[in-house]
């Protein structure tokens, strides 16, 4: 009998053990682009801050630019991923940073140098160097992830084309989570023209710059605004604030490694405070700690994040 018990009494440990081992994930979902138009724009009512994965949220065993990495991250907040988009030898949209494949897979030379099929014999590898067991994901498998899960802010690098991009993701009808990365307004404008619907990132860290994209036919209400990274004069804030753009503050680099050596300064926390929206940072964890402080101090929360 106390055999049976002793038995009982281990299973039920390792039942109660696993459950507390399993992550919950923090998913952000829109039925369609006016939930999105709305959720993004931006009113001290309405206002989310959010982390934005740059590359993914990379940590040890978790490489950028995967979609196991994407969806760890969303075990930290609710998250908008940041991943970049390069061609394969075969024109195939893959997801990666770099020209050559040499620093974060187990490739070597440039990636335009191997077709889709090639690059599979490939792993990933963290940003210590580790290898991991995951593969250089497509465009389509990303767009197909995402749904009902992330917001996406998508980079093309070397020459990708937007109209490729574009058409992934309306074959994917994915309009409802999706924003394209600018860099000029020409580009931005590009994109308006070939998908008016859709959300644009753009470079907008003075008041000129909004002033140029509205006058290439760009209206506010489809524009998320990268302010650069570092924090620009509240004035800037409080300009696209009340046009109604939400802004993306850069962290990534200098502001990371202040966050990291001075944790005790709450970086993250300061910044939402002070205007940013939605940071894009490399350290996801520390952020996220912060802004659920400010969100829970603020009394924020969203019908469209769980």
């Amino acid at each position: 009998m106390r055999f049976h018990f002793l038995l009982f009494l281990t299973v039920v440990t390792a039942f109660i053990s696993c459950k507390q081992e399993e992550k919950v994930h923090h998913y952000i979902k829109f039925d369609n682009t006016n939930e999105l138009y709305q959720f993004l724009k931006w009113s001290p009512e309405n206002r989310f801050p959010l982390i934005s994965a740059h590359r993914g949220g990379p940590m040890p065993g978790f490489p950028e630019n995967c979609i196991e990495t994407f969806e760890n991250a969303t075990t930290y907040n609710p998250m908008v991923i940041e991943f970049d988009i390069a061609y394969s030898k075969d024109s195939v949209l893959v997801i990666m940073h770099d020209d050559k494949l040499d620093r974060t897979s187990t490739g070597k030379g440039a990636i335009g140098n191997y077709t889709y099929q090639e690059l599979q014999a490939f792993n990933l590898k963290d940003d210590d160097g580790n290898e991991t067991k995951f593969k250089i994901p497509t465009l389509d498998s990303v767009l197909n992830w995402s749904k009902g899960k992330a917001l996406l802010t998508i980079d093309l690098k070397r020459g990708v084309s937007y109209a490729k991009v574009i058409e992934k993701v309306k074959q994917y009808k994915v309009e409802c989570n999706s924003i394209i990365i600018t860099y000029t307004a020409n580009q931005a404008q590009e994109v308006h023209q070939l998908a008016p619907d859709l959300m644009i990132s753009a470079s907008v860290q003075k008041k000129s710059e909004l002033k140029r994209l509205n006058s290439l036919g760009i209206p506010n209400n489809r524009i998320v605004a990268f302010v650069g990274v570092s924090a620009p004069d509240k004035e800037l804030y409080k300009y696209l604030h009340d046009n109604g753009i939400t802004t993306i503050l850069g962290t990534m680099g200098n502001i990371d490694k202040i966050s990291i050596a001075n944790p005790a300064k709450n970086v993250y926390y300061h910044l939402v405070s002070n205007g940013a929206d939605i940071l894009s940072s490399d350290n996801i964890a520390q952020a996220a700690e912060q802004l659920d402080k400010f969100r829970y101090n603020k009394k924020i929360s969203s019908a469209h994040v769980n």
